[in-house]
């Protein structure tokens, strides 16, 4: 692509703390360094980290651009020394570890994927961050098999509502936390067997009833808190539990006992970190088992609402008041 402009419109983070700190700036155009690939951005997904590092709590890795955004959807404009698969002009959504709230965006070619069949550049900028999230935690490190029970919180969260989509395809019973009734039916609609509303309900004794006692075989948690004795206490024999964040807090006291007398496996990750080789791989695996459930429309990412990049900061003021059910995304 020729008219590459020499600058861009991307948002920084002028101060750490709430969303009026994500103003509009100009910067320069990135360069695509080896197998890597210049993105024109045209959406860019928002999740939970971006708000985390909005708030000076989740600094990017070493390398990384210190604007937010995980994932976007757009066009090829220029590629790196290195790169065999795309084109110019190809159109792609990618993984990144950040740059992505802008008009230009830098991705590995390893990291980036082709859009599924009818997806738009908007809906495709919805998948990167939660597909890979929920893959590698609920299928790699938890495991989860068809014919098992599986309680995801945050149920009408983008990692949720895609939680319990990729679940209920591959043959599981899946239960949910969510803040109200409200999400609680849409939560259920989307295939949840269950949804719990934690405000009022108190999920061990809900999914311990479900289960005719046994408790569940796997957990997804990102909350924390006190959260952490409660999760143990509604395992089954023989169930895992993996954390992908603590909005609740890290740090609390635990008793452990139930853990070694029910044999559980307790983990968790984070994934911006990861190596690109780590994450292609997961790509890889996503390739191969979620993008024909996509491409076919029996999964799809749910969309909450879209805002102009410009706008960056009224996105982080609704996914900061958590009535939102699915994917936020800006449209460049």
């Amino acid at each position: 692509m020729t008219n590459i402009p020499e600058t861009m419109t991307a948002i920084e983070i002028k101060e750490f703390g709430g969303p009026e700190g994500l103003v509009p700036a100009s910067r320069p155009v990135p360069k695509p360094g080896h197998d890597e690939i210049l993105i024109k951005v045209a959406a860019a997904g928002v999740n939970r980290p971006d708000v985390l590092q909005r708030k000076g709590g989740y600094a990017p890795p070493p390398g990384a651009s210190d604007i937010p955004g995980l994932e976007v959807s757009g066009t090829v404009a220029a590629l790196g020394a290195g790169v065999t698969r795309y084109k110019v002009g190809d159109q792609l959504c990618a993984l990144v570890a950040g740059g992505g709230y802008a008009e230009y965006c830098v991705a590995p070619e390893a990291q980036c994927l082709d859009i599924p069949q009818g997806f738009d550049l908007v809906q495709a900028a919805a998948i990167p961050e939660t597909f890979f999230t929920v893959w590698t935690n609920v299928f790699d490190r938890g495991r989860l098999t068809g014919g098992e029970t599986f309680l995801v919180h945050g149920g009408a969260s983008g990692i949720g509502t895609t939680a319990i989509q990729l679940a209920k395809a591959f043959g599981a019973r899946v239960f949910t936390t969510a803040s109200t009734d409200e999400k609680c039916r849409a939560v259920e609609k989307l295939g949840a067997e269950r949804g719990i509303n934690y405000k009022t309900e108190d999920f061990v004794s809900v999914v311990k009833d479900l289960t005719d006692g046994k408790g569940v075989d796997l957990v997804l948690d990102m909350v924390g808190g006190d959260y952490i004795q409660r999760n143990i206490s509604a395992l089954a024999v023989e169930g895992r539990l993996v954390y992908i964040a603590f909005l609740g807090g890290a740090e609390v006291k635990v008793n452990f006992a139930p853990m070694m007398l029910k044999r559980l496996t307790i983990t968790g990750s984070t994934l911006r970190p990861q190596s690109v080789q780590a994450k292609a791989d997961i790509g890889e695996r996503l390739k191969a088992k979620v993008w024909p459930l996509l491409s076919s429309g029996a999964v799809k990412p749910v969309m909450d609402s879209t805002f102009p990049l410009a706008d960056a900061a009224a996105a982080h003021h609704r996914i900061d008041d958590s009535s939102h059910i699915g994917k936020i995304v800006l449209k460049v």
